[in-house]
């Protein structure tokens, strides 16, 4: 158990810590650690979100997104960027599940 948690990391503490360490695993191989270059962000949708990517037809998707999400267009991706994307498809899967029908009365993941 890490010292920074008395008690252990909350369910929350962890899934930042992981988002930090996948961010970590690919920034940082083109140059600086603090941003994800094109190449690295296309790692990094290849490797992570390889079932998104594996099923586009239209093969400039990638390099839009990345342009969409470099709010300062300097070609590179920051961690602030890089979590526009995640909050944007973590939307949708909640989009995605609330409007699912369930088996009852509660909506689910």
């Amino acid at each position: 158990m890490s010292s920074r948690y008395p008690v252990g990391p909350t369910e929350t503490e962890r899934c930042i810590e992981s988002l930090l360490a996948v961010f970590q695993r690919y920034a940082g191989k083109d140059g600086s650690n603090c941003t994800l270059s094109k190449q690295e962000f296309k790692s990094f949708m290849n490797t992570e979100l390889a079932s998104f990517t594996k099923n586009q037809k239209d093969p400039g998707v990638i390099d839009r997104m990345m342009k969409k999400l470099d709010m300062n267009s300097d070609g590179q991706l920051d961690f602030s960027e890089f979590l526009n994307l995640i909050g944007g498809l973590a939307v949708a899967c909640h989009c995605q599940a609330m409007s699912s029908p369930t088996d009852g009365s509660h909506k689910r993941l």
